[in-house]
């Protein structure tokens, strides 16, 4: 039965709230320790708060959507020629909507703590350079976005092709977002998802909003590359014929 698109619309929408507000949810609320002295999760705490948001939201609706959440992973998906054109806007609309949804939330959220503040990459915005975390200059932020995308996508393609185990998809895709984490959070905060940068740069302003160009372009061009790759391989190795064996004729039947 064909799903119509404002159902996919709605799961997208609904999967990358849930992806941002519970990524970045951990990380601004439970990331360190808290006013009350409770231990923060730290990076491998937040590291699963992503993969887990993923592996979730992947049995919750990648039965009607696929479970995208990503602009990188939609475009990936239209040069590979598995989504439409007009699908593919719905679902980047959508994932771009949930982001913002889930930053206001997550903002309100913050707003009731004494003493909040709204500074420069707040409400888990990914950056790079000189105040943000340990500094990293430009060509390692964009590096490090661009090749950890690729190998994301590629495990994607992967675990969902006629080669892969698509009942484990869902948990593979979880546990390598969760790799990727334990890499990338000090470098940029971790992105890999232009959705959930976009959601927390624009209510955070300044230098947050000013680098979101680098977490748009750079897993682009990762989740390209791997599409491309993908597309590549897939053709080199194309599906084994099946070989169905014809009836045998009476007359040969008794010879």
């Amino acid at each position: 039965m064909e799903i119509k698109t404002s159902t996919k619309f709605t799961a997208e929408l609904i999967g990358t709230f849930a992806l941002v507000l519970f990524g970045c949810g951990a990380a601004v609320v439970a990331g360190a320790t808290t006013q009350g002295g409770l231990a923060g999760l730290g990076l491998l705490g937040i590291a699963f708060a992503f993969g887990l948001s993923v592996v979730v939201m992947a049995y919750a609706i990648g039965g009607i959507s696929g479970c995208h959440i990503n602009p990188a992973i939609t475009i990936a998906m239209l040069v590979a020629g598995k989504i439409k054109a007009t699908d593919a806007m719905a679902y980047i609309a959508a994932q771009l909507i949930g982001a913002v949804l889930a930053s206001f939330v997550l903002m309100q959220i913050q707003g009731g703590l004494p003493g909040f503040q709204m500074g420069e990459w707040a409400l888990g915005a990914n950056g790079w350079g000189e105040g943000y975390q340990n500094a990293y200059n430009t060509t390692s932020a964009f590096l490090t976005e661009a090749v950890l995308t690729f190998l994301f996508l590629f495990v994607i393609f992967g675990v969902t092709s006629k080669w892969g185990n698509s009942t484990m998809a869902g948990l593979a895709i979880g546990l390598t977002l969760v790799l990727i984490h334990l890499v990338a959070i000090p470098i940029t905060g971790t992105s890999v998802n232009p959705a959930r940068s976009f959601g927390p740069a624009l209510l955070a302003g300044g230098k947050a909003l000013q680098q979101l160009w680098l977490f748009i372009a750079a897993p682009i061009v990762g989740a390209v590359a791997a599409a491309v790759v993908w597309r590549v391989l897939d053709k080199a190795n194309p599906a084994p014929a099946i070989n169905i064996p014809l009836p045998v004729s009476l007359e040969e039947a008794t010879n």
